[in-house]
């Protein structure tokens, strides 16, 4: 193979890197070992390391390459002028005639093999150090789509040799330190997927932002895939759980974000434009681009590659406009969360908040400050500052030199996938991607705050904002005999804490995904017509425009956001109460008002599970048992537990568990445990009666306290009699510890106490508790406190 010219993919694989580059090495590897487990990847060959030699041979472009190079960095001229002078090099250049020969020899066959004479292809720079572990090269040579004729290949192949030379590929050679003569370059000479009808996007077999394992992420536009990689368009964004895909009659699909599409690219219309960008119509930008069954797809195929590879994978698809087909197109190993170690836990949290400037996807979980350098077009770039927060549309490649001297990036344009994305993971510099607005929100030169750190979400404020930076080693940590859990709310920043060293999610409130996500009072899409305001009717109708039924979009949006918050902890536990809103603060929600009545005192008013069998929330309660229903048998999250809140009476324990077993929430059927929040005296004074119907307890010390001091924890006149460390509440908790276990059942705490006081936890210890669930940022500093108390109370 060594001394051949061009190879077709299938005759290479991962042993031939050197040889055929990264990217054809890895088409190969998939072509000859996947197909059968049904990934299909597109026909084609490539061109070889020999050919990439002998076309500097034959045409003596080392010696002048070298000078060209030694003279920029001797300092004698700048980056731009030798790499334009080597790349005008290259296309002077001519192929050997042997080497013309082989290469439009296999591709006639290649259109052979396909049935077309001209066949359209995609030509594809592949260099022989990309990929590596700790380098993958993305995007610093060149690919040209809908390459027609032979003519066309020839001068695209030179046009990739030359694309060895662009700025952006020597600097980021020199800051990986390759020398750049050793480095050679393949051509990939694929067959055209027509994603120009169809659609395209990335995929990774792992969350890039946090490294969870277990969820494939997808990426999806309407047209070619390369808007995707270059950032020039907010595509949809789908999540699935792998663990889950290969359970019968399980739907894994934990996120389904609609990105706006704005634009697609497709074929040209001949001559020399090979493709062109035109705008998407409204029905584009507003549907998904892909079906829960091309999700599902997809994500087999990333779990098949990933497992083969034996390496969180990178990969790009597309999908054929005219047959449906679906394809993988490249396949590449992550290279940033596969170098981070999964043993030291790094915490960041802002101490300070300021005016909120633009939001997007946030990249990485740091947190930055600097000055923001607003720059819109690469002819700008002289005059950024190191250390700065670069501000701009979007980037591509030629940025790469001032990125990796960025202390922070804002983009208007792209997702979590695009190039702004994945450079700045790989630089390791905290970005926040596709605000849509960070040019005319951010002036040149104000002082910045971009912070990675409050989940999917990440946030850009004015002013130099002060922070927090923690590393723990989780090896060190001791081990505690005491169950540890975490208190998670929201779906956005779950993933952030799969390493936390717990047995589950003891407290998952349900409240904060309705406010945050769904914004829409459950009773106003049960009874819409009850709704009068037109702006609120208009917003409710925005929201649910994707949606069959506007009660479905409440029902998925829902199951999606418990399901994100599941997955990082399955199979263990999580506990998801129930909504617990107060009536003031549902009536904030849309549409709210025509359903809710003031109420002197919504603390002890109408709330918790008096609700759920009331006509007043009857039908809002139905769709948060549709909700459970669907996230634990569709998308196959049994691992849910679903809790009671502020059950008063044992008589509305029974009218709870009736309506939910209506709903077909049945109390043991398909393993459904149902917990009940312990918060109100009541339920401890009879807490053997309420254990005959829950399968375990959770104490709310806020509410505990509240009620057995009688203290309003809102009022700030109060707040120094309000202490769960109080006598007359330690003594209520102690009682119901101690009937909780005498009934055999399980009960835990998942209030604030134990993240705020250390003594409070290691008084829980003393009394037996079986769980402590704590808030996320307070887990790794609580254990030794735990692990300390069991000591003495195991010695004393």
């Amino acid at each position: 193979m060594e001394q051949r010219y061009a190879v077709w993919f299938e005759e290479t694989g991962l042993q031939d890197i050197g040889v055929v580059g990264g990217k054809n090495a890895s088409l190969g590897e998939m072509l000859r070992a996947l197909t059968d487990g049904g990934v299909l990847v597109p026909d084609g060959f490539a061109t070889t390391a020999v050919a990439y030699r002998e076309f500097l041979s034959a045409n003596d472009l080392e010696v002048p390459i070298r000078e060209q190079l030694d003279l920029y960095k001797g300092g004698e001229i700048p980056l731009s002028a030798a790499g334009r002078t080597i790349r005008r090099l290259f296309l002077a250049g001519k192929f050997p005639e042997e080497m013309t020969k082989t290469i439009l020899d296999f591709y006639h066959e290649l259109g052979t093999r396909a049935g077309i004479i001209d066949l359209p292809v995609a030509v594809r720079s592949s260099a022989t150090a990309e990929d590596l572990p700790d380098a993958s090269f993305a995007g610093q040579q060149e690919t040209f789509l809908n390459v027609i004729g032979a003519e066309a290949l020839l001068d695209a192949c030179r046009r990739c040799f030359a694309s060895l030379f662009t700025d952006r590929a020597i600097s980021y050679r020199s800051v990986k330190g390759f020398d750049d003569l050793d480095v050679a370059l393949s051509i990939g000479i694929q067959r055209m997927v027509r994603a120009d009808a169809g659609a395209s996007g990335v995929m990774f077999s792992l969350d890039t932002e946090t490294g969870f394992p277990d969820a494939a992420v997808i990426s999806a536009t309407w047209g070619l895939g390369e808007t995707v990689v270059q950032g020039t368009v907010n595509p949809d964004k789908y999540v699935v759980f792998k663990p889950l895909l290969t359970t019968p009659g399980c739907f894994p699909i934990i996120e389904k974000t609609r990105g706006a599409k704005e634009r697609k690219l497709i074929y040209g219309r001949g001559g020399t434009a090979r493709t062109r960008m035109i705008e998407t119509t409204e029905r584009e930008q507003t549907s998904l681009v892909l079906a829960d069954d091309e999700i599902l797809q997809l994500a087999r195929w990333a779990g098949i590659i990933e497992e083969h590879y034996g390496c969180p994978m990178d990969m790009e698809w597309a999908k054929d406009g005219l047959t449906g087909e679906l394809f993988i197109v490249q396949a590449r190993p992550e290279t940033v969360q596969a170098t981070r170690s999964n043993t030291v836990f790094t915490t960041r949290r802002l101490i300070d908040r300021g005016p909120l400037l633009a939001t997007g996807a946030s990249i990485g979980d740091s947190i930055a400050t600097g000055r923001a350098c607003v720059i819109h077009d690469t002819a700008e770039i002289d005059r950024f500052r190191d250390g700065s927060i670069l501000v701009t549309e979007m980037t591509d490649p030629d940025w790469v030199p001032i990125m990796r001297r960025a202390a922070g990036i804002v983009t208007e344009h792209g997702g979590p996938t695009s190039h702004a994305a994945i450079i700045s993971r790989e630089l390791g510099v905290p970005a926040v991607v596709g605000t849509g607005n960070a040019t005319d929100a951010i002036s040149d030169g104000m002082m910045l705050t971009i912070s990675c750190a409050e989940g999917d979400e990440g946030h850009v404020y004015e002013g130099a904002l002060e922070f927090e930076t923690e590393q723990i080693d989780l090896q060190a940590l001791p081990e505690t005999k005491t169950s540890l859990m975490v208190n998670v709310a929201s779906p956005s920043s779950a993933f952030k804490w799969w390493r936390l060293p717990v047995d589950g999610v003891g407290l998952a409130r349900m409240e904060f995904i309705i406010n945050d996500l769904i914004r829409i009072h459950p009773m106003a899409l049960a009874e819409p017509e009850r709704v009068t305001d037109a702006l609120e009717v208009e917003q409710i109708r925005s929201l649910t425009r994707a949606y069959k039924e506007p009660r479905d979009y409440f029902v998925h949006t829902l199951a999606s956001g418990l399901a994100k918050i599941s997955a990082p902890f399955y199979p263990n536990p999580v506990i998801v109460r129930l909504s617990d809103f107060k009536s003031n603060e549902y009536a904030r929600l849309l549409g709210g008002r025509a359903f809710e009545q003031s109420e002197e005192n919504p603390m002890l008013g109408f709330r918790g599970a008096s609700r759920y069998y009331n006509e007043r929330y009857r039908q809002g309660f139905d769709l948060e048992c549709q909700a459970l229903k669907r996230v634990r048998e569709y998308l196959g999250f049994r691992n849910i537990i679903i809790m009671v809140p502020f059950c008063r009476t044992v008589a509305e324990a029974d009218r709870v568990l009736e309506v939910m077993a209506e709903n077909g929430l049945a109390r043991s059927e398909a393993g459904l445990q149902v917990y009940m929040m312990c918060e109100i005296p009541s339920n401890v004074i009879l807490a053997s009666e309420f254990a005959t119907r829950f399968d375990g307890f959770s104490i709310g010390s806020n509410d505990l306290t509240q009620l057995v001091l009688g203290v309003d924890r809102d009022s700030e006149l109060l707040a120094p009699l309000f202490d769960e460390r109080d006598d007359a509440v330690k003594h209520m908790i102690q009682d119901v510890i101690s009937q909780a276990h005498h009934a055999g059942i399980k009960i835990g705490i998942c209030g604030q106490g134990p993240s705020n006081h250390a003594d409070f936890a290691a008084f829980l210890v003393d009394q037996g508790i079986d769980s402590i669930s704590l808030n996320p940022d307070t887990v790794l500093k609580t254990i030794p406190v735990i692990a300390a108390a069991e000591d003495r109370r195991d010695q004393s």
